[in-house]
């Protein structure tokens, strides 16, 4: 093993500079666990990347690969190893750890398992990467590539073999086997009949009564959770003011199943009257419709990525929004996918507690509870949800009230309007990007106006809705009637600084631009008179060319 070694380190020594699988360190006494662990997962996904069986840190060489020696003994080898083992998902340490003497220095070689088929390597709750020398988060496209290898791997349906039926909640339990009975009437008589495993392993929560990840996450004792460990179970509800200023929040953990009803009674969930039109008397509704609210929480307890350690949030404003938000990013290539589709995904991050979650009557297999978040809202005249699907994770925001109803009427009164259209027009109109293939069909429909990114309701849009004036003041002034006003200014004034013909245009440019896009238009405005012959500038004077004096 010593000869390999001392080959193995010539090898590398020869390498130009460090590489994704390969890192050197100085540490002559000691080296932070914590900055280890991070390279630990980073070099061992990096190895499953690459196709390689391991990665390697190398104690005792400078970056330039000077060999300076490292004084680690043996029993912090044992701590780094308890220590990666401790904090890894999945649990792993290293291969082997060889010391190799060069020059009477020791070098020690710590030989890194590549990251398991289908299960990138997170170090205390954070998966790492590399890209060249540097380290720094694993990326979501190659996390994916390794979870893409082995398409089996489920965390939620692991075993947990330490666990019994008597780390279940029996309260959970039995409501879940109501919930089961509601989804299969005809054989209620059958399953009133079953003992608590028989009823566990036909619903698919435990697999031939063995107790899953799953099992604990959604009928598990409170004190259960740590089965799980490092993923959390845990749901925070939390109040804000108008301000965004906290005023109560309060945790739930096991059983899931019946924390989100618990959940769902901490939101206070307002009245919320308005006039229908053709109607006298106000309508009166619920801020925020149950079944979003259950939908909502469950799709986070169904798609959160529990191997992020993350929990999952519900934070309610006093100002009538919700915001659901979990951990993983959004599977499908969009919302507006998913609405088009109205079918099941083909693909789920925890199919074993979907599934799971399916046959407890918690959420459903055909795909539209997305699609009938967004009708409920519609025929509410409530502003459509926002999605969020940046930074890995999911952010779904909720709002229980009208923001303008005459538009909201008109605009979905519309009948030639499909609700992808309509969610469409709600982006534009909260001035929220959409993709050319979006804008292309709404211009095409005659809906909207402008160039990307700002467009605007179309004029056709505006009459029906009686939204003319914002029309007007969204489409804003056109270049040549602001060639005209930079024309009248220096004809009456005779000169001019930039900032004055800024001052006189910017209230009068589209309401979509922002104050940078706005003073980029008065330039262009500028410049294109200039290019014309008509106006030049002198210093930083403009003025009127002498063939127009």
């Amino acid at each position: 093993m010593g000869g390999n070694m001392i080959t193995f380190l010539e090898k590398v020594l020869r390498m130009d500079a460090e590489n994704e699988v390969v890192e050197f360190k100085e540490a002559k006494s000691r080296y932070d666990k914590d900055k280890l662990g991070q390279y630990f997962s980073a070099l061992s996904n990096e190895a499953n990347l690459k196709g390689l069986d391991s990665g390697y840190i190398i104690f005792g060489i400078k970056d330039d690969k000077t060999i300076v020696g490292t004084q680690i003994n043996d029993n912090q080898i044992n701590e780094y190893k308890l220590e990666m083992a401790s904090f890894t998902v999945p649990r792993l340490s290293f291969d082997e750890i060889s010391k190799v003497n060069v020059d009477d220095k020791t070098v020690l070689i710590c030989k890194i398992p590549a990251a398991p088929k289908g299960q990138p390597v997170s170090w205390k709750g954070h998966c790492y990467g590399r890209d060249g020398e540097s380290l720094g988060a694993l990326n979501d496209y190659e996390r994916d590539r390794i979870k893409a290898q082995n398409v089996s791997y489920d965390w939620s349906s692991q075993i947990l073999t330490d666990a019994s039926i008597d780390d279940l909640s029996k309260e959970a339990i039995d409501f879940g086997r109501k919930q089961f009975i509601e989804k299969n009437r005809k054989i209620e008589s059958e399953i009133l009949g079953w003992d608590d495993i028989t009823f566990l392993n036909k619903a698919k929560i435990t697999i031939q009564g063995k107790i899953t990840r799953t099992a604990i996450l959604l009928l598990g004792k409170p004190e259960s959770d740590h089965f799980i460990n490092p993923a959390q179970a845990r749901i925070s509800w939390i109040l804000k003011d108008k301000d965004n200023l906290e005023k109560d929040y309060e945790h739930f953990g096991c059983p899931f199943i019946l924390a989100v009803d618990a959940v769902r009674m901490k939101i206070r969930n307002l009245k919320y009257r308005y006039i229908q039109d053709g109607s006298l008397f106000p309508e009166e509704v619920d801020q925020f419709d149950p079944y979003i609210i259950r939908e909502a929480l469950n799709n986070c307890i169904a798609h959160q990525d529990y191997e992020y350690k993350g929990k999952i949030n519900v934070v309610e404003r006093e100002d009538g929004v919700l915001v659901f938000s979990n951990m993983g990013h959004f599977i499908p290539e969009s919302v507006e996918q998913v609405i088009r589709a109205d079918a099941p995904e083909s693909r789920y991050r925890n199919p074993f507690l979907s599934n799971a979650m399916v046959n407890l009557n918690m959420i459903d297999t055909t795909g539209s509870g997305i699609k009938r978040i967004f009708t409920i809202q519609k025929n509410k005249f409530f502003p459509l949800p926002d999605y969020d699907i940046s930074n890995n994770h999911v952010k779904v925001t909720i709002i229980g009230k009208v923001l303008d109803i005459n538009y909201a009427r008109k605009l979905i009164s519309m009948p030639s309007l499909s609700l992808n259209e309509i969610m469409l027009m709600d982006k534009v109109a909260k001035h929220q990007p959409i993709n050319n293939n979006d804008a292309t069909l709404l211009k095409s429909k005659g809906l909207i106006e402008g160039r990307k990114p700002s467009y605007h309701i179309s004029a056709s849009v505006a009459k029906v809705t009686d939204e003319k004036g914002t029309y007007i003041k969204q489409r804003g002034i056109d270049d040549d009637y602001c060639q005209k006003i930079i024309l009248d200014y220096l004809t009456k004034f005779n000169s001019g600084k930039k900032e004055d013909f800024e001052k006189i245009l910017l209230d009068k440019l589209p309401d979509v631009l922002n104050l940078e896009q706005k003073k980029n238009k008065v330039k262009n405005n500028l410049q294109t008179l200039r290019k014309n012959g008509v106006i030049r500038i002198v210093g930083k004077i403009w003025e009127m060319s002498k063939n127009n004096v």
